[in-house]
């Protein structure tokens, strides 16, 4: 049972580290090949008009979306270039450079964006090039839509899971899940603690990726249009609508995630996630524990500074 009126964290996993972002502050910390811990911190800086469309319901998950993408890129950056520098001394043996830019990518498409409007565009195309003159009917075609998003999605996801690097990945990706998991159920966050609590939660970017697919069938269906650019154009339009609110239900659904029955409304999600998390090893959890402690004293040493300067 998660506990009542405790800060809700986020994170995403970098190659062979985890990011966490606070009120202040995001904190990365990676493994090197020495096994030292690395950290990388980034102050959170907002302006009062993007706080603003922040409290907005509908608008606050897209300003949100592309607040976490332009600070996860720093992060991706710094845990990309440390891995290169490493890696070049090791070009025989280790992931190669491709692989490590598909790691970056699936981080990527998890965090949305250019992902998202591949994704959206793709299956109507196929939708019509392949149904359109034996599934006229448009309920029927978003639905076939929706189906060939799903398809590409999960084949995508499951080809690059094939590499080494991105198996990493989804370990640190489960680890994070763990953290945030042990950290909301109140426990001391020891490692032995950790590795007890599930690789899956709620309010993750996977659960949202699936639930634009699934409400993308709802929302485009309460709409017509009469040629195949129409419906391009329509999807266009549509997109900021489809991730706002997406993002409302992904966040409903952790709401009730303790509520019988109606938690089953985040399973999918959750059964998308059993593929981007993989068990993670003791030293990857060591390494989350480490960021999330590290984003959390900073943190409050930052807000403890500005309550002194505003004093």
């Amino acid at each position: 049972m998660a506990q009542q009126n405790v800060p809700s964290y986020g994170g995403q996993a970098v190659i062979e580290g985890v990011m966490f972002g606070g009120k202040q502050i995001t904190v990365t910390a990676i493994r090197r090949k020495s096994q030292e811990i690395e950290y990388f911190e980034a102050p959170r800086t907002e302006f009062p008009w993007v706080r603003a469309l922040k409290k907005i319901p509908f608008i606050r998950g897209i300003v949100g979306l592309i607040e976490a993408s332009a600070n996860g890129a720093k992060h991706l950056n710094f845990a990309s270039d440390r891995y290169s520098t490493e890696s070049d001394e090791e070009v025989s043996t280790g992931p190669s450079r491709m692989q490590m830019i598909f790691g970056v990518a699936v981080v990527g498409i998890l965090s949305f964006l250019f992902g998202k409007f591949v994704f959206t565009l793709i299956p109507v195309f196929l939708a019509d090039f392949l149904l359109g003159k034996w599934v006229p009917d448009g309920i029927a075609q978003n639905l076939a839509e929706g189906v060939i998003k799903l398809i590409l999605l999960l084949g995508y996801i499951l080809a690059i899971a094939q590499a080494p690097l991105i198996k990493r990945l989804f370990q640190y990706h489960g680890a994070e899940h763990k953290v945030i998991n042990a950290y909301e159920s109140g426990v001391d966050l020891t490692v032995e603690n950790v590795q007890k609590f599930s690789t899956l939660h709620y309010r993750c970017g996977s659960s949202f990726l699936i639930f634009t697919v699934i409400i993308g069938v709802v929302i485009y269906s309460l709409f017509t249009y009469e040629t195949l650019w129409d419906r391009v154009v329509q999807r266009i339009v549509l997109l900021p609508v489809v991730i706002g609110v997406s993002y409302e239900f992904l966040q409903w659904t952790n709401k009730l995630r303790d509520t019988p029955v109606l938690r089953y409304l985040g399973y999918p999600g959750l059964w998308l996630q059993r593929i981007t998390t993989r068990e993670p090893d003791d030293s990857q959890v060591e390494v989350a524990i480490a960021a999330f402690e590290q984003m959390r004293k900073r943190d409050l040493e930052i807000k403890e500074q500005g309550l002194v300067s505003a004093g």
